[in-house]
């Protein structure tokens, strides 16, 4: 019988050695990739990928912190990096840092970068804070200094941060190119970070290894294997039978990932933002009390009751509760069928024979372009849908592949190109609370990330004083009023702020998950 046991707790063992493999962390992402370069897309996937592995200024620290990485120090007022008048920022590099095919790092490559960024010719996602960009000049090999046109205080969050997302471009790899959109650097970039690209094999996996040349000394992990997994159940999966030892977690699949031994579950509420986005070019929804019926016509606490398990807060206001620059003065409309179907009756919206509204010859028909293969959301719609035909709403739902819905103008993307009425995704929260990329009229798309197209001058100015300033103290009575009047104007629903949610392999060491950014810092995770 001892012998028995002793066979029995031995293969046991070694099961469990099979699920882990030592220094290698597996994950997964649901989102299909369609490029590497952070300059060309907005996916979640791709910016988690760019944190271990691109060239940054600075990074996020856990509690939202800015921390130097390239850059010797992060440019302060206290510092000299930040000019008195808030117009002049220096940077000061660190000298020695490699790329990963052993080029030297220097002033020259944040200089071309930053072209690169200005230039239309390339199919940046957004542009918000670099058009203030007056002139820069490089002194020496290991400074950088922007003139701007006037004080712009996230700037040092925009420029080549992880923060904002663009991360410094290799000059001798792409400095002959008339632009960067179809550049073979595309498909495995060359970086400086912790990790380095090994392989993408497209629509299955993207292979990382530990980057001997990164200038903090190698990390513990020696190998990073990200599966590309569209179908969130086959996702699941692999979590479950320990093929993957991390993963992002959808709500729905919260209490069951409890229940999976030798997985740690860990939730807090986040910055982002689940949202239906109006497209305001179009003239039925361009009409505000379209869009109040709208809102009052969805049930949130219900769509958060049944499809997100709960987990997370129902409001009004787009920057979530754990972002100091949050009102909480920002009211949350209340479900109220009825209230929505007075605001249609007076504003002239007249039930036709099949219950569809009309005024003055349109139909009140709205087109409503998702992402397609996640059962959850669907259900989600389909309850959207049956809500708005309580109000008269006949709504249309289109789903898309998350890579053509999100693709750039330019390439005929869904919501970048604006063919949609209404359209429902996540948006991260910027760590200031600065809202100017989503809703500036000058961010409008394809110019920015402003897919509704909203265009409020007071707002507007508003949201450039409060740029200008470099303290939330100074900020908050702007950004009080952009929160309050954007819920006025409602060019966006608000969902939710979702709790973030990561299911984890409990061997895994040093992960972050309760932070503010829990991928940008990877040099002590291990497994």
């Amino acid at each position: 019988m001892l012998r028995l046991l002793f066979v029995v707790l031995a293969l046991a063992a070694c099961a469990q050695n099979r699920s882990t493999v030592p220094h290698e962390l597996r994950l997964a992402t649901t989102e299909d990739i369609t490029t590497l370069n952070p300059h060309l897309s907005s996916q979640a996937g791709v910016g988690m990928l760019s944190s271990w592995t691109a060239a940054w200024l600075t990074r996020i620290g856990a509690r939202g912190e800015l921390l130097p990485e390239l850059a010797s120090v992060v440019p302060a007022k206290s510092n000299g990096g930040v000019s008195g008048d808030g117009k002049t920022i220096i940077y000061h590099l660190r000298r020695g840092a490699v790329w990963s095919d052993g080029a030297l790092f220097d002033a020259d490559d944040v200089v071309f970068s930053t072209k690169v960024v200005l230039n239309p010719a390339n199919n940046e996602i957004s542009r918000i804070g670099w058009n203030d960009i007056l002139k820069v000049e490089e002194p020496d090999k290991y400074t950088v200094v922007y003139r701007l046109r006037h004080p712009y205080g996230g700037f040092i969050y925009q420029c080549f941060s992880t923060a904002g997302e663009k991360p410094v471009l290799p000059k001798h790899v792409l400095g002959g190119l008339p632009n960067i959109n179809n550049a073979p650097y595309n498909a495995l970039p060359i970086g400086i970070g912790p990790f380095k690209y090994v392989q993408w094999k497209r629509s299955d996996f993207v292979e990382l290894a530990a980057n001997p040349t990164y200038f903090r000394g190698p990390p513990r992990l020696h190998r990073i294997l990200v599966k590309i997994v569209p179908d969130r159940n086959a996702a699941f999966n692999l979590l479950q039978t320990h093929e993957i030892d991390l993963l992002v977690l959808p709500p729905a699949y919260y209490e069951r990932a409890r229940t999976i031994r030798d997985v740690t579950v860990s939730k807090q509420l986040g910055e982002r933002f689940a949202h239906i986005d109006f497209n305001l070019t179009r003239p039925v929804v361009a009409d505000l009390v379209v869009r109040q019926a709208v809102r009052l016509a969805i049930d949130r606490q219900a769509i958060l009751r049944k499809i997100g398990r709960g987990l997370g807060v129902v409001q009004d206001n787009i920057v979530s509760p754990v972002n100091p620059a949050f009102d909480p003065r920002v009211p949350t409309t209340p479900f109220d069928t009825a209230a929505a179907n007075r605001l249609l009756d007076r504003a002239g919206w007249r039930r036709g024979p099949d219950g569809t509204r009309v005024k003055s010859g349109v139909r009140l028909e709205l087109v409503f372009a998702v992402s397609s293969g996640a059962p959850d959301l669907d259900e989600r719609n389909e309850l959207v849908r049956q809500w708005l035909r309580q109000i008269g709403v006949e709504m249309q739902i289109k789903r898309y592949s998350a890579p053509l819905l999100f693709e750039p103008a330019q390439q005929g993307g869904i919501i970048y190109g604006g063919k949609f009425d209404l359209t429902a995704f996540i948006w991260s929260g910027d760590l200031t609370g600065d809202l100017s990329n989503l809703y500036a009229c000058s961010q409008a798309t394809p110019n920015g990330q402003n897919v509704t197209h909203y265009c409020n001058r007071r707002v507007d100015a508003a949201m450039n004083a409060f740029s200008r300033l470099y303290t939330f103290r100074e900020r908050q009575p702007y950004a009080d009023f952009i929160q309050e009047q954007l819920q006025r104007d409602a060019p966006s629903i608000v969902l939710s702020i979702p709790d973030e949610i990561y299911a984890y392999n409990s061997r895994l060491r040093g992960f972050r998950a309760g932070s503010v950014a829990p991928f940008d810092d990877f040099m002590n995770v291990d497994i």
